[in-house]
């Protein structure tokens, strides 16, 4: 459930609730009991963390440095092989 934020007219006095999406907001103040309460906007603290959240992001560059890194491996495989069977 989200936490509001309310500041009374009345008093100046602020105050966090927290309600469901479908609560009517607070009108009474708690503290000086004047009907005079509104809710205030705020700000949202959301983080995002890991790839793929951000513009720059993108699937394909993920698949593609994914996909090189495996490929490399592959390939230094195939050369030691190559290798160790030339030396015998």
């Amino acid at each position: 459930m989200p936490l509001y934020a309310y500041e009374c007219e009345a008093c100046q006095h602020q105050f966090e609730a927290q309600q469901s999406f479908s609560d009517d907001a607070i009108e009474v103040c708690p503290c000086c009991g004047e009907p005079s309460a509104r809710r205030l906007i705020t700000s949202v603290g959301i983080i995002f963390k890991g790839p793929g959240f951000y513009v720059t992001d993108s699937r394909k560059a993920l698949t593609n440095g994914r996909d090189g890194d495996s490929k490399a491996s592959t390939k230094s495989e195939k050369t030691e092989s190559k290798t160790t069977k030339a030396e015998k």
